[in-house]
């Protein structure tokens, strides 16, 4: 038997893990023989179906996620249209918790799997009886037999063989070193998949080297909660902080886990001061700073030592931290949400998502109507469009306002311009939001020049910010981000003063430009400084490259140290 599971990604750079443990669960049978193909959504949906169609298989599965739902429903009825003889199967959290309605809705769809799929899939193509397969939805003589979505006692097969790692060729690689989630917020589904199990140690910690000198940059852990064990926790990030010195761990890598930021305690932070800076990236679940909204979608926190455990880790230095936002949620006004973004902001993560609630299939605010009271969207990714607490019209505003905050602040592109800005104002939630329907009301074209201009012409406006001091921050950010040295003409100072400097520099040895490297330079004239960049040494938490610097006395027609 021939079997082609199909992975269709958000992005190019993304890659899927759940194809290679069907493929190491189904191929322990000798008989069967498991090709994967991997996409993304962005590809033309012709050019896909062809490459589907050039493999030889009795059976395809899709992964199926609220990204790529409708892409696999067209592709599969296509398939069958085409190859009416085979076995259309679907599996992942976007089909788990409504296989029924996609049963009866989509004809050509045989089988889903609900829940893990490792075991359900090893035993259906083993030829077991279908009524006995846990987690195996299916149509029987019209009639549609549903299972309660599945989960395992055991751990996953192995998934990294050779073929993985020629596959994965460079992009983010995933691995999981335990399953399920200790908590059961509303708006998620981890906490369904029952308590949280723990696989192997010694394993995982095997897994984490091999994957780490794969070639790829990024090793994104998919652990729900990575740290809902503390001494498990601990004993991985020592693992990887000495594997790293020991030049087991390439250092180019980095490690990506989203943890609770409540379970970090002293024990866990010194041992966090010893990584590498850039060695780890932590996202930490936050969503609101309204405890009567946390409270009532079973995510009610300690917000006053959240806040200052991630103050703690970012004061660190040494590592990137991602929180988020989530608009739309239960008694989250728009005043509300003002309130949790400028409390936000104030820890100055090096990423503020901020994201809009999804009503997923299984979660309990979609299952609870009665509890939660939200409009959205039928289509995936079934976003809250209103609320009885925020208007379709704010939420809207609030698309315009994340597009602008993602490109000022989350892009690290205007690390200290944002600083300066920001210093400036009370509530930087309505100046961002201010700037944001500027830049939507001129039309300000999407590229980064333009951009950068916006920010100046804008906020120079401004009483208490100058001009001129605004363009040297501008100036500065532009350099440590930009590898290709140049600004734009409107952040431009023709002074001789840099061509002098930069011939002083070339005179002594400690600061002579190495050979393929290159420089940019500038004068700050607010700051009184020169300052130069050479791309080679970047910082992977702050997103910049070095600057170096010297205090003058700015003078344009002689040069005073």
């Amino acid at each position: 038997m021939n079997i082609l599971f199909c992975a269709l990604n958000s992005k190019f750079i993304h890659s899927s893990l759940a194809p290679w443990y069907l493929k190491a669960s189904v191929e322990k049978n000798n008989k069967i023989s498991a090709q994967i193909l991997e996409g993304t959504i962005n590809e033309s949906e012709d050019v896909l179906l062809n490459r589907i169609l050039c493999c030889d298989f009795d059976m395809i599965g899709f992964s199926t996620y609220i990204w790529n739902k409708d892409v696999v429903l067209s592709l599969a009825k296509k398939v069958k249209e085409s190859k009416s003889n085979v076995k259309i199967l679907l599996g992942g959290p976007e089909v788990s918790y409504n296989a029924e309605e996609i049963l009866s809705e989509n004809l050509f769809v045989d089988y889903i799997i609900s829940g893990e799929g490792e075991e359900p899939i090893a035993k259906l193509v083993n030829g077991e009886n279908e009524e006995t397969i846990e987690g195996l939805c299916y149509r029987n003589s019209e009639k549609i037999l549903i299972k309660p979505p599945y989960v395992s006692k055991f751990d996953p097969p192995f998934p990294y063989s050779n073929e993985y790692f020629n596959a994965l060729n460079g992009r983010i690689t995933y691995i999981e070193t335990s399953r399920g989630c200790p908590f059961n917020c509303a708006f998620c589904l981890s906490g369904r998949c029952g308590s949280v199990r723990f696989f192997d140690l010694e394993e995982s910690k095997k897994k984490i080297l091999l994957l780490a000198n794969s070639g790829t940059q990024t090793v994104k852990f998919i652990d729900r909660t990575f740290n809902a064990n503390k001494k498990r926790a601990i004993e991985l990030f020592n693992f990887i902080i000495d594997s790293y010195n020991d030049k087991k761990i390439p250092h180019s890598v980095c490690f990506h886990f989203e943890i609770e930021g409540e379970l970090v305690d002293d024990e866990t932070i010194e041992v966090l001061k010893k990584a590498p800076v850039g060695l780890f990236q932590f996202e930490i679940g936050l969503q609101s700073f309204n405890e009567k909204t946390l409270e009532y979608i079973n995510r009610k926190a300690n917000l006053e030592k959240l806040a200052n455990i991630i103050k703690e880790i970012i004061s660190l230095g040494n590592i990137h931290v991602h929180i988020d936002l989530i608009a739309g949620m239960s008694y989250e006004d728009i005043n509300s949400f003002k309130n949790s973004f400028n409390s936000a902001i104030k820890l100055r993560p090096h990423m503020l998502q901020i994201g809009f609630l999804k009503l997923l299939h299984g979660a309990e605010m979609r299952e609870n109507k009665e509890k939660f009271v939200l409009e959205y969207s039928n289509e995936p990714p079934y976003e809250v469009t209103s609320t009885e607490w925020i208007t379709e019209e704010e939420l809207k505003k609030l698309h315009i306002f994340e597009d602008a905050f993602e490109k000022i602040y989350n892009s690290s592109r205007f690390n200290n311009t944002c600083e300066y800005i920001f210093s400036k104002y009370d509530n930087v939630f309505d100046a961002v939001m201010n700037f944001a329907l500027y830049c939507e009301e001129n039309k300000v074209k999407n590229n980064l020049d333009d951009f950068t201009e916006a920010i100046l012409n804008y906020f120079a406006d401004n009483q208490y910010i100058n001009r001129r001091k605004l363009r040297d921050f501008l100036a500065l950010d532009r350099l440590l981000t930009n590898r290709m040295g140049t600004l734009p003409e409107f952040l431009k100072i023709h002074s001789p003063t840099i061509k002098k400097m930069l011939n002083e520099l070339e005179k002594c040895e400690e600061t002579k430009r190495e050979k393929n490297v290159k420089r940019a330079a500038t004068i700050l004239p607010t700051m009184n400084k020169f300052v130069y960049v050479d791309y080679k040494n970047f910082n992977k938490v702050q997103k910049t490259y070095q600057m170096h610097e010297f205090f003058i006395k700015f003078d344009e027609n002689q040069l005073i140290f």
